[in-house]
């Protein structure tokens, strides 16, 4: 075999490799392949091993995996006037891979922008305290219009979500004095109920102490031993406790008194049986 024979077997071998290599393509399994036929798409290739015709078809790849697409920061003014700073992300698939090869040049560039701007334009129908609050139904509303646009490229929106909400600082400083002003508020009702909720409950106690003068001497007395722990206070008897302690031994000095001259008449009673007086004659 001579020299030349060697080269031109090499050189058709490489030929042949080449070939090879242009005509054998592998779709993977999270991948559809379209297939371009001189420039007319003919169809679409399941994931597997697939041979083409070189220079006349081409096989453009196409994921159907979900992308994240994160959506920058915009500066939106909300409806009340409020200039805010908005970053979101929106998740997507594609379902058709031949629409989002032939309807849209670049469907991850398309789908930023549109996303940028529905997102200005959803925001700023809300005002902030809607913003804050509310941010599930905006999620749905934004996704909802860039799926209407999205569909026409094969493309579906699966998930958006507002991320960050950066407030202006003294927007910031008048929430959070608004915020400190709504808890005093809270406070104060506190307060007051639980004032009422004594008062009515001081009134039944009082309707009762009516009913029994003797409980607010128990209860005067019971004052008493509570502050009686701190041996340095001194205690101030008030005034009906006073009159009722005087009242108090009037009242046992009349049982007293009253219990006396029985206990003598029943003594010279006795007396005068055992004992019986000696008959005088009169002179």
């Amino acid at each position: 075999m001579t020299l030349v024979g060697i080269v031109v077997a090499l050189i058709a071998a490489a030929v042949i490799l080449l070939v090879l290599a242009l005509a054998l393509k592998i779709v993977t399994q999270y991948e559809r392949g379209v297939l371009f036929r001189l420039g007319r798409v003919i169809g679409t290739k399941e994931p597997g091993l697939h041979v083409i015709f070189p220079i006349i078809d081409r096989l453009a790849k196409v994921s159907l995996r979900i992308v994240t697409q994160p959506i920058q920061s915009q500066g939106i003014i909300t409806r009340d006037n409020v200039s805010v700073d908005i970053a979101a992300v929106a998740y997507y698939r594609v379902i058709d891979a031949v629409k989002s090869i032939v309807a849209i040049e670049n469907v991850s560039a398309a789908i930023d922008q549109i996303a940028q701007t529905t997102l200005r334009k959803v925001v700023g129908q809300h005002t902030l305290d809607e913003t804050l609050a509310e941010t599930d139904r905006i999620n749905v509303d934004i996704r909802e219009i860039l799926e209407l646009t999205a569909t026409e490229w094969g493309v579906e929106v699966t998930l958006v979500e507002l991320k960050d909400i950066q407030l202006p600082e003294d927007m910031k400083r008048a929430m959070a004095k608004e915020a400190e002003a709504e808890r005093e508020k809270r406070a104060k009702i506190i307060a007051a109920e639980g004032e009422a909720m004594a008062a009515a409950s001081l009134g039944e106690a009082s309707d009762i102490m009516m009913e029994h003068p003797l409980a607010l001497q128990l209860r005067n007395l019971q004052t008493l031993i509570e502050i009686a722990v701190d041996k340095n206070s001194t205690v101030v008897f008030p005034a009906s406790l006073m009159s009722t302690i005087s009242e108090l031994g009037s009242f046992l000095a009349r049982e007293a008194s009253a219990s006396k001259p029985s206990s003598h008449l029943s003594s010279d009673s006795l007396g005068a049986v055992l004992n019986p007086p000696s008959p005088v004659e009169d002179v």
